[in-house]
């Protein structure tokens, strides 16, 4: 049976049910098909980094963290994941530009926390 754009939604959103229900492998596996047929869909592919994630495949997760980000360079939130996943990865220096870069972006307390950009620093204390 021929694949069709239907086809491509019904499983970019099941793939998002599979990710809450912390099947991430389940995941990446729908969209797998859903980016070999449209590439360029951002979505799917801040979707599939998501999935990565959870399933600690931290080296896929992040290639497309940073595929995400060469195409939204302004995307807060892939910011703050390709941090944490730099965090989980062991490299805390490339995680601290990360989550200071989506602080920048964005200044939701758990990005500014994360960046470590919080009320009480003066940034005096030499």
């Amino acid at each position: 049976m021929p694949e069709s754009p239907e086809t491509h939604v019904i499983d970019y959103r099941a793939a998002e049910q599979l990710l809450a229900a912390r099947d991430p492998r389940g995941a990446v596996q729908l969209l797998d098909s859903v980016i070999a047929a449209h590439p360029e869909n951002t979505a799917a592919r801040l979707l599939r980094a998501r999935a990565f994630f959870a399933a600690a495949q931290l080296r896929p997760a992040e290639l497309e963290f940073e595929l995400v980000l060469e195409r939204e360079p302004d995307n807060a939130f892939a910011h703050f994941a390709l941090a944490r996943t730099f965090e989980r990865s062991g490299r805390p220096e490339a995680a601290k530009r990360h989550f200071r870069l989506a602080a920048a972006l964005d200044p939701r307390p758990e990005y500014l926390k994360a960046a470590r950009f919080d009320s009480g620093a003066s940034g005096q204390d030499d």
